[in-house]
């Protein structure tokens, strides 16, 4: 499915998760893309992106694990953080439109369809 790309990007009500702190995490998440999207040379706006979403998964993971979520799930979870902290790992800058293209909408699906499996399961 198909989920339209926020314009100008960043987070809205769309994304909400109703644990606050997910949710102020997640528009981290967003500011780091649009600042790879604004200046796709910036190898500083590129290993910020990465140190942000290594910061975040490692939180949801370990929220994920207390709360005893289950293994199919967690595991899917987790696997979707691994594989796409290993395609943002490969990224050099300057970033190519097509890797912002990537990284904007692996964001958006992301959120609305695997973290939001989770929400109202956990407490954070």
């Amino acid at each position: 499915m198909a989920y339209a790309i926020p314009e100008p990007y960043g987070w809205n009500e769309s994304f909400r998760m109703f644990y606050a702190s997910i949710d102020d995490e997640h528009k981290g998440l967003f500011k780091s893309v649009f600042d790879v999207a604004a200046d796709p040379s910036s190898a500083h706006a590129l290993s910020h992106c990465y140190d942000v979403m290594d910061i975040h998964f490692s939180h949801e993971e370990a929220i994920l694990q207390r709360a005893n979520y289950t293994d199919i799930l967690y595991n899917e979870h987790k696997k979707a953080h691994d594989n796409f902290m290993n395609r943002l790992g490969g990224l050099k800058s300057p970033v190519s439109a097509d890797a912002v293209a990537y990284l904007k909408n692996w964001l958006v699906r992301h959120i609305k369809t695997i973290d939001f499996k989770y929400r109202g399961f956990v407490n954070c």
